[in-house]
């Protein structure tokens, strides 16, 4: 297969992130997909109407206005994120030099609204800020390294209510205003049309009870608009920690400005099943209704499926007959880890089982608020967009490199501890669009023609249709995709009689990154008698395997040199196309798929981290990886 049949234009923007003191990811031995064939220049290009070129972003990246990002250490700022997204050597806390050797297409600065701007200028030693004791106490653990402890401070006085009010930093404030005003302003003088688009953006973080259920605020708009508001808060009265009352600030935000926003969920892992429920808990814990359903399904059109605290696509307990669900696990507790993790929370924490259950709701209500797209993100609090595992800079200014942090505590409780190297080198956005602008990437994350990848720049094409052939595999997979179907995030028609859906899959490696192991099909089904179902084939895959009596493809090895920490891409394949159709297919049956694409195995963070600093690790640290992507699934609905 050629690279001009996964795109028709030359991608852009392809990334390997390397740092300055760290180890090459790249193999001299690396396969490298077959060249175009030579041809004849056209006397003119026509230009398609669909997208042509995927970009890749990071739309959840913390910087040091954030509370608890600059309680722990963080320097940077959202001027200095941008900048390193797009290439410019930055310093971090630590004071190591850092630079992305291939910039980013897109970011998105999602500072938390609640406080914004405050720690920065508390860091700063602002006189009104250190007039009040309690302020002045915090200043003087971060003056004395004591960051994480500050953050631990101030966010228990928040739950406390012992905040000092004189200090805070909330809408309608001088400081909170500066804040705001510096966002724009970052994003703003950073954006370039048709180069780079530095999205407008915050973080709305809303806690309850130590359960996740934060979402990240995007604008497609410039700064005419976005200057127009300030964010919204989770603490009344002037904010909410529900999330209906987001939805309201977003709808009263368009009606006055004519913009636009989405929200994009987040950590459902963290959530203790919250983020997925099935009933209301900011409303007597009642089954959803209607117009929570359409709110929520235009609102929330794509989900960050996996990022540093955890991968979210499914769960060991909810997909048992899943070997490959066992990724990236944090399924301890919830945010703050205040409460313990229960098996009965799982299905309303992560996106299969969440895809499922809107099935189920959709069945009931008519409609489906669990129908979302799949992104990925870092939510580092570093300022610094660092997803591959060869050049992870961690979650926080406390995990930049270094030979211990494999072994801190990055969150420790009397429920539990999570350690340092369970922080996962995760994620990007993958978003299909004509061209790099915050209208084109936008409304791509609009119509969910989005994926997410867990670092890898993987190229991922997902159509699904009713009469793709053979041949389609072999052809020009976009315009035939297009012409013959929908795209990932779209919907087929209800099926006509004797009817089987047809696919279309394409995926290509990472330039620099693993070859592809396997491309696989999750289905996700309601059945005639309610229950729901979910079902993974394999139906593509490298080198002459084949299933076993058990219908599983066997490994497809390993050639991970821990001792170098390096690998070789002689196994796997750089390049899979399938046209696949559903064997099991009933016309009267509910049903969504997506696509997962894995790659062979190659080190881990924490292996570039042995191999750099000569660590000692304990035993239990996992040091291989198969990276992976996931689109966004295409949905089938019966005819009434």
């Amino acid at each position: 297969m050629q690279r001009a049949q996964l795109e028709t234009t030359v991608l852009v923007g392809m990334m390997s992130v390397v740092l300055l003191a760290g180890c090459s990811r790249k193999q001299p031995e690396q396969a490298a997909a077959p060249a175009a064939p030579e041809a004849a220049a056209p006397a003119a290009v026509a230009t398609a109407d669909y997208p042509t070129r995927v970009f890749f972003g990071d739309t959840h990246l913390h910087t040091g206005m954030s509370l608890d990002a600059g309680a722990a250490g963080a320097l940077l700022l959202p001027a200095d994120a941008y900048r390193f997204a797009k290439g410019e050597e930055v310093t971090g806390a630590s004071g190591q030099k850092a630079r992305l050797s291939r910039p980013l297409d897109f970011l998105v600065v999602s500072d938390h609204s609640d406080q914004m701007g405050l720690i920065s200028d508390l860091k700063a030693g602002k006189p009104e800020l250190l007039a009040n004791p309690m302020a002045k106490s915090w200043y003087d653990m971060m003056q004395a390294g004591k960051g994480m402890e500050a953050a631990l401070a101030i966010i228990q006085s928040f739950s406390k209510g012992t905040f000092p009010k004189e200090v805070q930093y909330n809408p309608g404030t001088p400081g909170y205003r500066s804040a705001w005003e510096a966002t724009i302003k970052a994003a703003e003088e950073a954006n370039q049309p048709g180069k780079f688009t530095a999205f407008i953006g915050y973080e709305w973080t809303s806690i309850v009870k130590g359960n996740n259920l934060h979402r990240n605020v995007v604008f497609r708009d410039a700064g005419d608009r976005a200057r127009q508001v300030e964010p919204f808060t989770t603490y009344p009265p002037l904010g909410s920690p529900n999330p209906r009352d987001l939805w309201k600030w977003m709808a009263a935000y368009e009606a006055k400005t004519g913009g636009q926003v989405l929200a994009i969920p987040h950590n459902g892992n963290l959530s203790n099943g919250t983020m997925f429920a099935l009933v209301d808990d900011f409303d007597g814990n009642k089954p959803f209704d209607v117009e929570y359903a359409k709110t929520r399904a235009g609102r929330e059109r794509i989900y960050e499926v996996t990022q540093m605290k955890g991968d979210g696509e499914s769960h060991p307990f909810l997909s048992p007959n899943d070997e490959f669900a066992n990724f990236e696990r944090w399924d301890k507790g919830n945010l703050d880890m205040s409460a313990a993790k229960t098996k009965s929370m799982l299905e309303f924490e992560y996106a299969r089982s969440a895809l499922k259950n809107g099935l189920m709701i959709e069945s009931k209500l008519g409609a489906n608020p669990y129908k979302f797209g799949l992104v990925g993100s870092t939510d580092a609090h570093t300022a610094l967009s660092t997803a591959d595992d060869n050049n992870f800079w961690g979650k926080t200014a406390t995990n930049e490199p270094g030979p211990e942090r494999w072994k801190h505590p990055f969150m420790k409780t009397d429920k539990g501890v999570i350690l340092g190297w369970e922080q996962t080198a995760s994620g990007y956005a993958a978003v299909w669009a004509k061209e790099n602008t915050r209208e084109s990437l936008f409304d791509a994350m609009q119509r969910k023609e989005v994926y997410a990848t867990t670092g890898p720049r993987m190229t991922v094409r997902f159509f699904g249709g009713w009469d793709y052939a053979e041949a389609d595999a072999k052809g020009d997979v976009a315009a035939i995709g297009y012409a013959k179907g929908v795209p990932m995030g779209g919907d087929l028609k209800a099926a006509a009689a004797g009817e089987s859906p047809t696919f279309l899959v394409a995926a290509m490696k990472d330039p620099e990154g693993g070859n592809l192991d396997r491309v696989q099909v999750v289905k996700g089904w309601m059945d005639a008698k309610g229950a729901l179902q979910e079902k993974v084939y394999d139906v593509a895959w490298s080198g002459d395997r084949k299933p076993g009596a058990d219908g599983k493809l066997p490994p497809v090895g390993n050639t991970v040199d821990l001792a170098n920490a390096t690998w070789t891409n002689t196994i796997g394949s750089p390049e899979l196309m399938r046209m696949w159709q559903d064997p099991d297919f009933d016309p009267t049956l509910r049903a969504f798929y997506y696509v997962r694409v894995i790659e062979i195995p190659t080190p881990r963070w924490t292996a570039y981290d042995t191999k750099r600093f000569n660590a000692k690790m304990d035993k239990k640290v996992p040091m291989t990886t198969q990276e992976r992507a996931y689109t966004s699934p295409i949905w089938y609905t019966p005819a009434k």
